[in-house]
């Protein structure tokens, strides 16, 4: 038995409890994209065309008609206006899918891999420095360790890891600071496993050198050297996955996909030099100086933590986004620490000798979130893409994240299905100029963040903001940022990253109300996008205005439109066969996309289902991002409690799938009587696959716990602390003399006779 078959048998021994309509096949996707055939390319372009050609036919038969020949009533009229509107915006999304799906197909066609000894060859002279930033707030420290060991390995001279941790030590608990210390310790930890293969090779690197300075052609006993020395570090890498902990699918993509993938491919170059010493090859110095050059640049790596809440001259928000900025900030700079009554502050300094932190610029930047593992080449293949010189204005490079395949749960492989399916649509949006950046993994160009950083002094200290922090979604709004300064966004059309997809519906209402809040208030940047662009006399296509438009607020109009048709009782005559054949090419080409994928072609009717009992989640956030325009608060970070290794949903979003199926079975009786089968049909088919979904993807016992949880915390109402109270067990006469001398008589001091007095009497009569 092999190595990926025992992993598999102890993955399936382990995972007994998987939900029934899952899947147990955990090898993902290919790397490569297929070729897509002529046929496929011709079916893509004609289904833009009938799905523009079938809204046209029922605009013209349908609502010009009933305005002529129908009853000349003003409900009649505003009916016909409404149900226009909402099936035209529902009709241009399901068009922008298939032109974004066009695009995709154009760039699978065009695409040819770069040879890997072009890759040794180039990275052979050039080493660009790079600095991976992984993020990390609560996170589980064997799943950051699968990240960092991940980006550890790529095969990339000078790489520097840092782990942002961003909990906030004094304010955790006794388990959760054990949890701490252990994440502080990965990257120490990491640095040791990978200690013994980088000495050794670094050492046998160095003595081929000093032999081989003065040769052009390498002698045989060296090709068997170094063949061996490639076997050596597969048996190192496949006896590292054998001792790997497999107790879910993403453990079993990390020890197959990073470790025994790695192994396998290195072990091939082995025998490959093998085979050439036994033909009596002529390879070249330079070329095997390139092999075992590469098996260093393995094994090398250096990684480091960092907590920006240890320092009290940093931004200490709470989004992801400052994390970011706070480590960006400090890049190129040396400073000292200086303790202070608010704690210890970071202070610049320009000499060496005298600085406590020195950190080191680098020509790119790679985000990565804690959550996320790379395949070996990434970094390679997208560093050679950006140092092309047709490529010097592209800012971002980035290959949107795959799902880890054997999802256990039906909503984690739903969601997995949802997440390949925007991969291809993704890629196809770089063929229009239409890129966004997704923040799960992306290659950025340090001096681009220059361009859009803004600056701001914060208690006498300069806060700096690359990535924008105004909405929880602040990879869109940076987007556009770089775009305005003519800088361009790009997806590798490669499947090089995968992330983890929620795997129960209250983890799925965080992520999706996430998604939902923020595209309306970017939506004035597009526009000054598109007058800067004008003024420069490169106007903004057509076709990237409609993507960028339709990705920021396709949200917000597809489901109020779903919600209208959900309720309102349209009359009867609106409806046609012909918009269900506008529609039909959608469904049919993502019907398609999911067989892509390896899933099924029923799935489609799961993800409508899927949609429909989270339309509650997506008007929440919509209706999050218009409450964030008016007041200028910015949405908080939102946890939810934990029930038995699962995330509770909250009370609104667990009785909307009941009213969604109550009022859908009540919509469907009334047609029935009415003889209307039009919407009997619609609202009978919204029933079925809102209770399909309901039973599959929350659960009727989860269902029950998170109503009954919810219904308990109505009970409860938070109270804040009474200061007073809590300053009465203390000497209101001392004097905190240290935050006198740094602050001011602002702060530290207490309270004057007069104003102690007034206290004292509240507390009496209190």
């Amino acid at each position: 038995m092999d190595n990926k078959t025992a992993g598999k048998k102890k993955y399936k021994q382990i995972s007994r409890e998987k939900q029934w309509g899952t899947e147990y096949q955990t090898l993902p996707l290919s790397n490569l994209h297929s070729q897509p055939s002529s046929f496929a390319i011709a079916f893509s372009r004609l289904s833009v065309v009938l799905t523009i050609f079938f809204w046209a036919m029922y605009v013209v038969s349908v609502i010009v008609r009933q305005l002529f020949d129908g009853p000349q009533s003003y409900q009649f009229t505003m009916e016909s206006f409404g149900y226009l509107i909402i099936v035209t915006f529902l009709t241009f999304s399901a068009l922008v899918y298939l032109i974004a799906r066009q695009g995709a197909f154009q760039r699978f066609s065009s695409h040819i891999r770069v040879p890997r000894a072009t890759l040794d060859k180039y990275f052979f002279t050039h080493q660009p420095s790079i600095t991976v930033l992984i993020p990390s707030y609560s996170e589980e420290t064997q799943v950051i360790r699968k990240t960092m060991l991940s980006v550890a390995l790529q095969e990339y001279p000078n790489i520097k890891v840092v782990l942002l941790i961003d909990d906030d030590a004094s304010k955790i608990c006794s388990e959760d600071m054990l949890r701490l210390e252990a994440t502080r310790a990965l990257a120490s930890e990491i640095e040791t496993l990978l200690a013994i293969p980088y000495k050794r090779f670094k050492k046998i690197l160095k003595r081929f050198e000093e032999a081989n300075r003065k040769n052009n052609i390498i002698i045989s006993k060296a090709v068997e050297e170094i063949a061996a020395q490639y076997i050596w570090a597969a048996k190192w890498l496949n006896t590292l996955a054998d001792k790997e902990v497999i107790e879910d699918h993403v453990d079993i993509f990390f020890a197959n996909q990073v470790l025994r993938e790695l192994a396998e491919d290195l072990k091939l170059v082995g025998e490959a030099l093998v085979v050439s010493h036994k033909e009596d090859a002529q390879i070249p110095v330079d070329r095997l100086m390139q092999l075992y050059r590469r098996l260093v640049l393995i094994f090398g790596a250096n990684l480091e933590v960092f907590e920006r809440k240890k320092y009290a001259s940093l931004s200490h928000e709470l989004n992801k986004a400052m994390n970011i900025n706070s480590y960006i900030g400090l890049m190129g700079g040396m400073y000292q620490q200086e303790q202070t009554p608010d704690g210890i502050v970071l202070v610049p300094t320009m000499n060496q000798s005298n600085a406590d932190i020195i950190i080191n610029d680098s020509e790119f930047i790679l985000t990565l979130d804690a959550d996320s593992i790379l395949l070996r080449e990434y970094c390679l293949r997208l560093v050679y893409f950006l140092q092309q010189p047709d490529n010097a204005d592209v800012a971002i490079a980035q290959t949107p994240y795959s799902s880890f395949r054997g999802a256990p749960t039906r909503v984690e492989r739903l969601s997995g299905a949802t997440t390949d399916i925007q991969h291809i649509i993704h890629q196809g949006m770089s063929y229009y100029g239409a890129t966004f950046w997704v923040g799960a993994n992306a290659i950025i160009r340090k001096c681009a963040l220059e361009d859009i950083v803004e600056k701001k002094w914060v208690g006498g200290f300069e806060i700096k903001r690359y990535v924008q922090d105004h909405t929880v979604i602040e990879d869109t709004e940076s987007s556009i940022d770089l775009a305005i300064h003519d800088w361009k966004l790009v997806n590798y059309p490669e499947r090089l990253s995968y992330s983890a997809t929620p795997p129960d519906f209250g983890s799925l209402v965080i992520q999706r109300r996430r998604w939902a809040n923020g595209g309306l208030l970017i939506l004035p940047k597009l526009w000054t996008l598109i007058r800067k662009r004008k003024n420069k006399g490169n106007p903004i296509s057509k076709t990237e205005f409609i993507i960028r438009l339709n990705y920021m607020t396709s949200i917000a109009w597809s489901n109020i439109g779903l919600i209208f048709l959900l309720i309102y009782p349209y009359d009867g005559r609106l409806l046609s066969p012909l918009i269900l054949l506008a529609a039909v090419p959608y469904f049919l080409a993502m019907a398609i996309d999911l067989r892509y994928c390896r899933y099924k072609y029923s799935d489609i009717i799961r993800i409508y289902g899927f949609n429909l009992i989270l339309l509650p989640v997506n008007i929440a956030g919509t209706l999050k991002s218009l409450e964030q325009a008016l007041t200028t608060k910015k949405t908080p970070f939102a946890r939810t409690p934990k029930v038995k290794n699962r995330t509770s949903a909250a009370l609104p979003y667990v009785l909307s799938p009941l009213l969604i199926v109550g009022f859908s079975l009540f919509t469907l009786g009334r047609n029935i009587q009415g003889e209307d089968w039009g919407n009997a049909a619609f609202a009978g088919f919204n029933a079925f696959t809102s209770i399909w979904a309901i039973f599959s993807y929350i659960g009727i016992k989860n269902l029950f716990i998170d109503i009954w949880i919810g219904l308990i915390d109505l009970l409860y109402v938070d109270t804040p602390p009474n200061n007073i109270s809590q300053k009465s067990n203390k000497n209101e006469s001392e004097l905190n003399w240290k935050s006198v001398l740094y602050h001011g008589e602002s702060n530290g001091i207490v309270p004057h006779e007069a104003t102690k007095e007034v206290i004292i009497n509240k507390k009496r009569t209190t």
